[in-house]
């Protein structure tokens, strides 16, 4: 199956207070390189958030940002400075027993003095509850389902593409398979007509000669490495036709066809079959660099 390693998705969902979003890229690599980035509190949830990537991606540089809020209310909490609440009662038995004042503190005397009572921001719990990692697992879940079918959309243009590539390298193929069988015919006529021309008291063995010329001859004969390129094309078909990725095995098969078309122009006779030879490189090429992209 061929699909391209680039995509893009983005899910966000809310829940029971909970707020999670998740913003994930792809682009080509040699292998798969997970880069999450997420606030602190989710750190306990790193390797179980990566396991879920490498289920569904098996290579490309991937990029998760996933931002997490909660909606409640900010807990807040009361507390009391027992020290200066010591020392503002110290000073009111000082001057009950001075009879400057009568009676003792009450509830509404502490809640009236500056800082014996205060009111802040209760500090956060570190981590998050199971409900929240539930979500974050679900909508990471869900950007790697858009992600995937990105890939896999991206991937059947990408097919298209490199098959008719295939297709135009092979008309290529077969162009040269013609011009070299002519090559060999012409270079055939021409080692006999030198032969001939040698002079009459030059003996030679006709059988001999005959061998030579036609294992000279044979040097040029590029059938094998014509039938391996066929074979190659169709390997790549069955691949690409298949369920698993298959980006590193096309990669093989490219570098594969390239030795055999560079042993066919070093082989094929006549000038046309190399201008032929240069032709399906350049469109070998361009598969080459389609083929990068493939996961």
């Amino acid at each position: 199956m061929i699909r391209s390693m680039t995509g893009f998705a983005s899910v966000s969902r809310e829940d029971a207070g909970q707020q999670v979003s998740v913003t994930i890229k792809s682009v080509n690599h040699r292998f798969l390189d997970v880069q999450l980035k997420m606030p602190g509190a989710l750190g306990a949830l790193e390797s179980r958030l990566k396991a879920l990537v490498q289920q569904r991606v098996t290579r490309g540089r991937v990029e998760v940002v996933l931002a997490w809020a909660q909606a409640e209310e900010t807990l807040r909490e009361v507390v009391l400075n027992e020290h200066l609440l010591a020392q503002v009662h110290a000073v009111v038995d000082r001057a009950r027993a001075q009879g400057l004042v009568a009676g003792a503190l009450s509830a509404s005397d502490l809640c009236r003095i500056p800082h014996v009572l205060e009111v802040r921001t209760a500090d956060a719990p570190d981590g998050v509850g199971a409900g929240a990692a539930a979500l974050v697992e679900l909508v990471l879940g869900e950007a790697l389902d858009a992600l995937v079918v990105m890939r896999g959309t991206e991937g059947r243009f990408l097919s298209a593409d490199v098959d008719a590539r295939l297709g135009t390298l092979l008309a290529f193929v077969e162009a040269v398979e013609r011009e070299a069988a002519h090559g060999q015919a012409a270079l055939d006529a021409r080692l006999r007509e030198r032969l001939a021309a040698l002079p009459a008291d030059v003996q030679l063995d006709p059988a001999a000669v005959t061998q030579e010329v036609v294992r000279f001859v044979a040097r040029s004969d590029i059938h094998e490495e014509i039938s391996r390129m066929r074979g190659h094309v169709e390997h790549w078909r069955q691949l690409a036709a298949g369920p698993e990725p298959c980006g590193r095995k096309l990669d093989f098969l490219v570098q594969e066809m390239n030795r055999e078309i560079n042993t066919i122009g070093s082989k094929a006779e006549g000038l046309k079959a190399t201008e032929l030879v240069v032709g399906a490189k350049a469109e070998l090429e361009r598969v080459r660099e389609q083929v990068q992209n493939v996961e």
